[in-house]
């Protein structure tokens, strides 16, 4: 499934806050990200549209299980991304920076392939 850009940011951030503080709502993700509320506001309410997440009662942001795939596979992206950029010699400001722009643009086969070549040591 195709969704834009923006789209699999809100949903990375959304897991990402949501692991580091449990629960999520949309003021989170607009001071995580730096957006207005007023946008966050709307790419939630799309989100929620498309099925990607829910909002309960609370306001607190829920991935749905096809937004949990999405966020899952971009979040996997960045991290052995950037990993891997800092293990070339890359900065790490610069390694992020370019992680979040690649991990949006390469397909799943260049990414696997990448992975099985340049395996990555966890420690």
């Amino acid at each position: 499934m195709q969704i834009h850009e923006s789209a699999e940011d809100y949903l990375e951030s959304i897991l990402i806050l949501g692991q580091q503080k449990g629960s999520v709502r949309s003021i989170d993700v607009a001071q995580y990200l730096g957006f207005s509320k007023p946008s966050v506001s709307r790419a939630v309410g799309l989100l929620r549209e498309n099925g990607y997440l829910t909002v309960d009662t609370g306001g607190f942001l829920n991935l749905t299980k096809s937004g949990l795939e999405i966020a899952d596979r971009i979040y996997e992206r960045h991290q052995f991304i950037s990993a891997w950029l800092i293990s070339l010699g890359v900065s790490r400001e610069t390694a992020l920076r370019d992680a979040c722009r690649i991990e949006h643009a390469i397909s799943a086969e260049s990414f696997a392939a990448i992975k099985k070549h340049f395996p990555l040591d966890p420690a």
